[in-house]
C-alpha cells in the first residue's frame, strides 16, 4: 500500500490539471470549512444560550444526540431525492454531523461553570452578558474548541461523500479509483484525508494553547 501511494503521489500528472490534488484539496478544504463555519454559527449560539440560561437544556441535548444517530450518507440521500445534486445535499449532510458535537460541548462547557463564580460576578455588578462573555466562555472555551475539533475532524473525514454526489475533494480519488480498479488511487485518496484529519488536530492544538488560559489547560489536563 505504502508503493502503491508513493507511486501515485509521486506522479506529476496527479499534481496538474483540474482533477490534480492541489484543486481536489482545495476543493475538500472549502466544502469542509464552509461546513463547520455554518455548524458553528448555529450550534454555539445555541449552547451559549441554553448553557447561560439554563432553560431548554434537556431538549437541546436531546436532539442533539439524536442527531448524531442520523446516517450521514442516508441524509445526503433524502436532501439528494428534495433538492437534486448539487453543492446542497453535501452542505446538510455534513452540517447535520457537524452541529451535535459542538452543540452539546458549548452546552456542557458553560454549564459546567462554577456557580460560585456566577453569584461573585453578578454581585460585582456585572450583567448577564458580561458573565457570559467574560466568565463563562474564557471557562468553557477548552471544551467548546473540543467540540469544535469533533466535529472539524468529522466533517473532513466525511466529507469524501461530495464525490457521490458528483462534487469534487479528495473523494473523487476514492471513487474515480474504484471505479477504474485503480487501487493505487484510492490508497492515496484515502491517506491524503488521514493527512488531513491530522493536521486538523494539530491546528487545534496549536489553538487551544493560544486560545485558553494555562490555569485552565493545566487543570483540564489534570
Amino acid at each position: 500500500m505504502v508503493l502503491w501511494f508513493w507511486e501515485w503521489f509521486a506522479d506529476p500528472a496527479q499534481w496538474s490539471g483540474p482533477a490534480g490534488i492541489p484543486v481536489r484539496l482545495a476543493e475538500h478544504l472549502g466544502y469542509s470549512g464552509l461546513a463547520l463555519l455554518l455548524s458553528a454559527l448555529i450550534a454555539v449560539p445555541v449552547g451559549l444560550l441554553t448553557g447561560h440560561t439554563g432553560r431548554g437544556g434537556f431538549l437541546t441535548v436531546s436532539v442533539a444526540n439524536f442527531a448524531r444517530a442520523l446516517p450521514t450518507i442516508g441524509v445526503l440521500m433524502l436532501v439528494v431525492l428534495a433538492a437534486g445534486i448539487g453543492l446542497l445535499p453535501v452542505m446538510a449532510a455534513l452540517v447535520a454531523l457537524a452541529v451535535p458535537p459542538i452543540l452539546v460541548n458549548t452546552h456542557e462547557g458553560v454549564r459546567g461553570v462554577d456557580p460560585r463564580a456566577r453569584d461573585a460576578a453578578r454581585g460585582m455588578g456585572m450583567r448577564e452578558r458580561h458573565v457570559l462573555l467574560r466568565l463563562e466562555v474564557p471557562v468553557a472555551l477548552p471544551l467548546i474548541l473540543l467540540g469544535l475539533r469533533t466535529a472539524a475532524i468529522q466533517v473532513v473525514s466525511t466529507a469524501t461523500i461530495a464525490a457521490y454526489v458528483g462534487i469534487g475533494g479528495l473523494g473523487r480519488f476514492i471513487v474515480d479509483g474504484q471505479a477504474r480498479q485503480r487501487f493505487e488511487m484510492v490508497v492515496g485518496g484515502a491517506l491524503l484525508v488521514v493527512a488531513l484529519a491530522v493536521f486538523v488536530i494539530v491546528v487545534f492544538a496549536a489553538l487551544r494553547r493560544a486560545l485558553v488560559a494555562p490555569g485552565l489547560r493545566q487543570s483540564k489536563a489534570r
